[in-house]
This record gives structure tokens, C-alpha cells and sequence, in this order.
């Protein structure tokens, strides 16, 4: 039996300090220092949807994998090094039938503007800037964690948190508020999972700047930042 295609709205858009997929944390809560905003499509901007939505700490993001095309039975997860195959459903790859993602971010603070509608303040996200968002949940404790949870093939594989040096001149370009977060995005290693040349520059966009490094062993070094303008390196 042919299946109906079923629509969704875009409710609303988050805003983050990642341009691209590239950098971004590969689950959200992993660093917690990352603020973000979701600023409401027209059509939902109304108080009264948000309302109570402030006595929560966390909520649920339900959103939509744009920068992803097409779905495949099985992929390669990051976490395994991209060298061995499961099956799509048993991880949360964006290659997925309906490219729909699943975040839990901390809530920080319901902001009421006065032409965006409410705007909620959201810490942790491990979205890419303009990510349509598909519905919003609030987290509830005793039924959204689960202390006894098994996590599959994650559980046997140790994450490696880097240590990062960034020193001057590179240090001062960064806004001070910017800062915790960037090394925390740093420290969680942007590379893919199979590459592990020490030589090799790799480039991570963030809030504005062209971020520039290398990663040799357990450290993680900052060799360059640019400031970018309207997508444009802009030498200092």
C-alpha cells in the first residue's frame, strides 16, 4: 500500500555560532557554554503557546536535518571510526527516511520580544545555524531519563576529550563570551573519526571567525583565526 506523504510545519529556527555542520557537537548537552536562540516562525509567535514552558529546565527539540539529502539502510557512525556498518535505525545518523533530529537542550531564559514573539534562550545545542525546528517538548524527569539505559555500541567506545592550546595572538580575537564555548567545541575533536594526520589544518567555522587547527596525539592547537564578514575572510 503506497504510503501518503505527510507535512509539517517549520514552527521556528534555531540560531547558533555554527555556519556549517562541520564542528558541531555530534550529540547536544556535550557542551554546555554553546547559547543559542529559536526564534518562532510569524504564524506561531503567540505567548500564550509558551505559556508554563518556563517552569522547565530542559526541553525537547524536535527539527529537521536540512543540510542532509536521502536516507541509506545503513551508515557509519563517527563513533566507530566510519570503518564498520549499522543498521540507520540503530543510530542517529541524519541519512534517515525522514530526517527528522531529536535534541534536549537546557533552557535558560523565555525572553518575550517585542517583534520576534517569544524567543527562547537554549544552552547545549548541537544544531547548525537556521536548523528548522519541527515541534517543541518540554523534558520531564521521570519519564525522559532513565538511569538503568544502556547505550549500544557507545557504551564500549571511550570519548576523547582534547586538550586544546590557543594562545596569542589567536586567543584575543575570540569575544570573551565566546570563548568557554569554542574550546569546549574544540576539546570534543571536530575531525572526522578516521583522520589522525598531525600535519593536517583543519578549518571549523564559528561565530564569526575562521578557526584554524591541528591535532596531534591528545592536543588539539589553534595555529590560525580570521574574522570573517558576510562569509569572507577578512585578514587582521
Amino acid at each position: 500500500m503506497q504510503q501518503e506523504p505527510i507535512s509539517m510545519a517549520v514552527i521556528a529556527r534555531i540560531h547558533t555560532d555554527f555556519p556549517t555542520k562541520f564542528g558541531i557537537p555530534r550529540q547536544s548537552g556535550l557542551v554546555d557554554a554553546l547559547e543559542a536562540t529559536v526564534i518562532f516562525e510569524p504564524d506561531y509567535r503567540i505567548p500564550e503557546a509558551v505559556r508554563g514552558l518556563e517552569e522547565f529546565s530542559h526541553i525537547w527539540l524536535l527539527w529537521q536535518f536540512s543540510a542532509s539529502k536521502g536516507w541509506s539502510p545503513t551508515v557509519r557512525p563517527p563513533r566507530l571510526g566510519g570503518n564498520q556498518r549499522l543498521g540507520v535505525f540503530a543510530t542517529r545518523s541524519p541519512f534517515r527516511p525522514n530526517p527528522i533530529g531529536l535534541s534536549s537542550v537546557r533552557l535558560t531564559a523565555v525572553e518575550h520580544h517585542p517583534t520576534l514573539g517569544p524567543v527562547l534562550h537554549v544552552a547545549g545545542a548541537d544544531l547548525m545555524d537556521g536548523t528548522p525546528i519541527l515541534d517543541i517538548k518540554p523534558y520531564i524527569p521521570y519519564g525522559d531519563c532513565h538511569p538503568d539505559a544502556t547505550g549500544g555500541f557507545t557504551d564500549r567506545r571511550a570519548r576523547q576529550v582534547l586538550e586544546v592550546t590557543l594562545e596569542e595572538p589567536w586567543r584575543s580575537l575570540v569575544p570573551p563570551n565566546r570563548l568557554e564555548a569554542l574550546t569546549g567545541v574544540l576539546a570534543q575533536d571536530p575531525r572526522p573519526s578516521y583522520q589522525h594526520d598531525p600535519k593536517r589544518v583543519y578549518g571549523l567555522g564559528f561565530a564569526g571567525l575562521d578557526v584554524r587547527f591541528t591535532v596531534d596525539g591528545e592536543r588539539l592547537t589553534v595555529v590560525e583565526i580570521v574574522k570573517e564578514e558576510n562569509g569572507e575572510r577578512t585578514e587582521q
